[in-house]
């Protein structure tokens, strides 16, 4: 499991001038520390050698075609040295790790960062804070995406009574603030008719604070993003109460740089778009030696990788800047003014696709297109490193039962929203002689109310069925 915090205690509820002060200090304490040293786009004396430093957030694990993969792979250093035969530079990479997008953005527009990825609401806030500062950057390319916004998911303790998100009303929730599962619960709580600024108790935490808290009973509800959800599930220490793809609204990561970085090096900027591509392709080559990988590098069960990074798993990797991704960033940016945590953001300015463009060539119009995603159902077995793919929830059931004692992982994928989750952490309901699986209580008795004569029945009594 993930290291536990330093320290763990909760914070106070903030209101929301609280939390503004609260980001903005963040911000400033990190850019007021980097502003003392030179920034990293300078040669070193000798003329040659040329440094490159990548922020990266290893457990946000839906960047790691730009991190922990890519990083364990090589693939950017190979670029490199491919590029530096042409121009008789050395070119050294650095990598920084961080826990939250903030940090990266900070170190971005005080120039000690050249390359960053974060989440689509921390994006805005890079480019926010880029053209204040006149340190501008701009959106590269995607990591991952869901295009029903599933990235991002409210759990509470498995013991709760807590079955909707209007149980919520007057409960203490933790969240990152400015974050795009901060986002979510937003959108969500608007949607069912609380005001998320008055009608919980909102503690603006770490995600590890946060986990932390749910844990001990000073927090209600978690509403984070990848992994944190899929671990805390995964570990039996909380269960999903509600499904960010429920909001039917895309949620993505993205590789965002310097604009005075890409000006002056833009063979470095390609040379990364087309490591990440490698990367890419190597996640949906091989789905469960990439979640092997970067479950080393990051302490994460391969169980927990596997649920978001796997070939039918929540998050799609694709690098291309979908028109419908740059659709729902513009979407954002009303949640975040809204939230005075940003003023207006030029989104179009922001997003410059040039760059990937040039490392598809011809394919990139079809490519950007294309949202195909495999099966979502999976089985994976005890000494197998591959995984078996079904069509129904059914088939997997049988599957399962016929090998008890050997699944190390079954995903299903909720009957609804499609969001994919574990099959014996899903909420299950029998409708006649269908057997179908739900991320969340809330949605599965939302098919119970809609189909008279379902019924929801435990895992244990699914798989007996299947039989």
């Amino acid at each position: 499991m993930l290291p536990p915090p330093s320290a763990p205690a909760a914070s106070a509820p903030a209101g929301r001038p609280a939390r503004r002060a609260a980001l903005a200090a963040a911000l400033s304490t990190a850019l007021l520390s980097s502003l003392t040293a030179c920034g990293t786009d300078a040669d070193a004396a000798d003329g040659n050698t040329v440094t490159v430093t990548v922020g990266y957030q290893s457990k946000t694990i839906n960047t790691v075609t730009a991190g922990t993969l890519l990083r364990s792979l090589g693939s950017f250093e190979r670029e490199l040295r491919a590029q530096g035969r042409r121009d008789g530079k050395t070119y050294k990479v650095v990598w920084q790790d961080y826990a939250t997008g903030a940090p990266i953005t900070a170190q971005m527009v005080a120039g000690k960062v050249d390359i960053g990825s974060m989440g689509d609401f921390p994006l805005l806030l890079n480019a926010a804070r880029g053209k204040q500062l006149d340190a501008p950057t701009r959106l590269i390319s995607t990591t991952g995406y869901n295009l029903r916004g599933a990235l991002n998911t409210v759990v509470t303790a498995p013991g709760s009574r807590l079955r909707s998100l209007a149980d919520l009303r007057g409960k203490k929730v933790s969240t990152s603030v400015g974050s795009a599962a901060d986002g979510t619960l937003v959108r969500a709580l608007q949607q069912a008719g609380i005001d998320p600024e008055r009608g919980i108790r909102k503690l603006n935490q770490q995600p590890a604070v946060g986990a932390s808290a749910l844990q001990s009973g000073s927090a209600d509800a978690l509403s984070q993003f990848v992994a944190w959800p899929g671990l805390l599930a995964f570990q039996g220490k909380a269960k999903a109460l509600y499904d960010g793809g429920a909001l039917n609204l895309p949620t993505f990561h993205g590789v965002t740089v310097r604009d005075a970085f890409a000006d002056r090096r833009p063979a470095v900027v390609k040379a990364f778009l087309a490591a990440q591509r490698d990367a890419t392709r190597y996640l949906k080559d091989h789905p469960v030696d990439a979640a092997q990988r970067v479950a080393r590098s990051t302490g994460l069960p391969p169980e927990v990788v596997y649920l978001y990074n796997g070939a039918g798993g929540i998050a799609t990797f694709d690098p291309t800047l979908k028109p419908a991704l740059v659709a729902a960033l513009k979407k954002d940016v009303a949640v975040l003014r809204s939230a005075k945590l940003t003023g207006p953001v030029d989104v179009d300015a922001f997003v410059d696709d040039h760059y990937v463009k040039q490392s598809y060539g011809g394919g990139y119009a079809k490519a950007r297109r294309s949202t195909a995603h495999p099966s979502a159902h999976e089985v994976w077995l005890r000494g197998e490193d591959r995984t078996h793919s079904f069509a129904e929830p059914s088939a997997l059931l049988r599957f399962a039962a016929a090998h008890p004692g050997r699944v190390r992982a079954a995903y299903v994928a909720d009957a609804t929203t499609g969001t994919r989750w574990y099959a014996n952490r899903s909420v299950w309901v029998r409708d006649g002689e269908r057997l179908l699986p739900f991320a969340t209580a809330a949605t599965a008795q939302g098919w119970v109310d809609d189909h008279p004569g379902a019924r929801t029945i435990r895992y244990a009594a699914a798989l007996e069925r299947a039989r």
